[in-house]
């Protein structure tokens, strides 16, 4: 239970250090369907099988293993295009398992993910991260 914590203390500070311009959190599942939430007082917590996320306006739960990505939004519609606007492909990268395990450093993005096996990972250079799933 406390990588769970330790991960999603990870993820909270990715967003936090990612969410300055961005209005909106956009959950999307292993079926295309897209959730927009707005980041205003937003947390997210890991209650079994379950990601309970709360904002100003209410609360929704997303079962874990249906989640194919969370990405931000400025208008809740409008995705970034790839793993480049949060991250420096060209930049050291860290890569951790979700469990918050640290699995290697890597001198770039493209050579990480060629590295990776079928997953979902925390990649990190600087003060930016971002989960990806490797397919």
């Amino acid at each position: 239970m406390q990588k769970i914590g330790l991960v999603l203390t990870m993820l909270a500070c990715a967003i936090m250090a990612q969410a300055g311009e961005y209005a909106y959190l956009v959950f999307t599942n292993a079926q295309g369907t897209k959730t927009a939430l707005s980041v205003t007082d937003l947390t997210m917590t890991v209650n079994g099988s379950q990601l309970d996320v709360t904002n100003a306006e209410g609360s929704v739960q997303f079962t874990l293993t249906d989640l194919a990505s969370m990405q931000f939004s400025v208008d809740g519609e409008t995705l970034p295009s790839g793993v480049e606007n949060v991250l420096n492909a060209d930049a050291p990268v860290m890569v951790y398992a979700i469990n918050g395990m640290a699995l290697g450093a890597f001198d770039n993005l493209v050579q990480a993910t060629q590295q990776l096996g079928a997953g979902a990972y925390v990649i990190s250079n600087g003060k930016n991260a971002q989960t990806i799933v490797v397919k």
